[in-house]
Order: C-alpha cells, then sequence, then structure tokens
C-alpha cells in the first residue's frame, strides 16, 4: 500500500506544484479587476496590468522631475543599506552573546532572563523611544531592526549552543581545550549554519520594522514610498512595491541558503 507520507513529485512535477499557488493568485487578481474595471473604468483598487506596467516605467526607468532619481531604485538603495546594516549588528551581535549565553554557565544564568525579557518586548511599542532618544535619521532605523531582530538570534544561538552533545565538550577538555579553544573548535564551527538559519527566519521582521521605521519618519525608501501613495490610493504603485518588497526578501532567503548548502554541505539534513 503505498501511503501518502512516503509519496514525493519529481523536479519538475515540485517546480509545477511550488508555482501554482503564485499563478493561481495572478489569475485571481487578473479576474477580479478585469470585472471592477468593467464596472467601473476609474476604479483604482485593482489596476489593470498595463497601467501597473507603465507606473513601473515611469518609476524604474525615468527620472522624477522634483528629485531627478529613479524613485524605485533609490527607495530599493536606502532600504537595503539600512536593512543589511542592521542585519549584521544583529548577526555579530547574537553569534557573540548567543555563544557566551550557551557555553558560560554564569554568564546565562545572569543575562538569559533578561535577553528572555528583552525578546518579548514588541519593537514598534519602543519606536517613540528611540525617535526621542536616537533622533529621526539612519541610526533609529537600524537601532530598531537591532531591537527586533538581535534579541531573537541570541536566544536561538544560546539554545543551540546548549543543545549540543555533552560529550564534545567532555572530550575537548580531555585532550586539553581551554574555555577559549572549545568555544572556537567545537562550538563555533557548528553554529555558523544556525546563524544562517536564525538570519533567515529572521528576515520577514526585519523588513517589517524597517517599513514600520521609513513609514513614520523618513525622506526615502520601500516603505516611505508605500505610505506616501496611500493617501492618493494609488495602488498601481503600492502592489508594484509590496511585490517588489517580496521578491528582494525572497532572493535574500534563497542567497543565505545557498551560501548554507555550498559552505556547510555538512550541516545539511541527511548529511
Amino acid at each position: 500500500m503505498r501511503r501518502l507520507i512516503n509519496q514525493r513529485p519529481g523536479r519538475g512535477g515540485a517546480l509545477m506544484l511550488s508555482m501554482l499557488p503564485f499563478i493561481l493568485v495572478v489569475c485571481a487578481y487578473l479576474y477580479y479587476s478585469h470585472a471592477r474595471l468593467l464596472e467601473n473604468p476609474g476604479d483604482k483598487l485593482l489596476p489593470a496590468p498595463a497601467t501597473i506596467a507603465a507606473t513601473v516605467h515611469r518609476y524604474a526607468f525615468e527620472e522624477d522631475e522634483r528629485s531627478g532619481d529613479r524613485l524605485l531604485w533609490t527607495d530599493t538603495g536606502a532600504s537595503l543599506e539600512r536593512l543589511l546594516a542592521a542585519l549584521s549588528i544583529s548577526a555579530v551581535a547574537g553569534l557573540s552573546i548567543g555563544l557566551a549565553i550557551g557555553v558560560l554557565p554564569y554568564l546565562r544564568a545572569a543575562i538569559a532572563p533578561f535577553v528572555a525579557a528583552l525578546s518579548l518586548i514588541p519593537p514598534l511599542a519602543v519606536l517613540p523611544i528611540l525617535f526621542i532618544v536616537v533622533g529621526l535619521g539612519e541610526a533609529a532605523k537600524i537601532t530598531l531592526i537591532i531591537v527586533g531582530v538581535a534579541p531573537i538570534i541570541v536566544r536561538d544561538l544560546a539554545m543551540r549552543t546548549a543543545e549540543l552533545p555533552n560529550e564534545q565538550i567532555i572530550k575537548a577538555q580531555t585532550l586539553g581545550a581551554s574555555t577559549w579553544q572549545v568555544v572556537i573548535r567545537v562550538v563555533l564551527p557548528q553554529m555558523w549554519p544556525r546563524l544562517i538559519d536564525a538570519l533567515r527566519l529572521c528576515l520577514g521582521s526585519a523588513w517589517l520594522f524597517l517599513i514600520a521605521a521609513e513609514a513614520i519618519a523618513s525622506t526615502e525608501g520601500l516603505g516611505y514610498r508605500i505610505f506616501l501613495v496611500r493617501r492618493y490610493l494609488a495602488m498601481d504603485v503600492i502592489l508594484p512595491y509590496v511585490a517588489w518588497i517580496t521578491l528582494l526578501a525572497f532572493t535574500m532567503d534563497w542567497l543565505l541558503r545557498l551560501l548554507r548548502s555550498k559552505a556547510f554541505a555538512w550541516a545539511a539534513p541527511g548529511a
């Protein structure tokens, strides 16, 4: 008897299945957009594909009359600069503090509860505090992402470190390894792939905090542009920007997954 749990699609079948939800969403949009525009040609909620294409061309390839910039690329560059800076700082903090908490019992007892409490604070709730303390510049936006992402990475890596087989630690010490050598030679190599996993899981939250910060106080960025045009119900701008953000996030996730598979093939499931 062939059980469903043991049936796996082939490579072509898996590709088709992965594309099916996207195709259904596009078909549903085209259907409802056509229906609404037939009823009201001036409808702005679901603009026609031709209208969206014209808007994308204007934002991506034509210079803005006020600034002289190609707005899509200017906004993308500003948002990615903030996001990558925040994720880099969060990764360094998460790896160093997470390893320290996971390896050192005294430090775990002193810091782990504080990090746990910090990770449960809604980052958007402290956004006004950041604006008051740090100001409305780039530092506040980057700090918001760090506040939202870094504690999660710290907790994840601390728990992963604590889950390492105790036999590895004992064996390294039996061979004469110091605490520093145990961390560098035994623990750290096994935490690199887990750091990448943690970053992948935090990407969605990082984008959320970035969009929120840009919407409140910014003069450029993907989030800023979306909230700027919403007052005009400019769905021909909002929808492409949302799709572009999704594509950027998906690409970042794919690159991290590729890095993990290439650099740490030994950590792949079933390896």
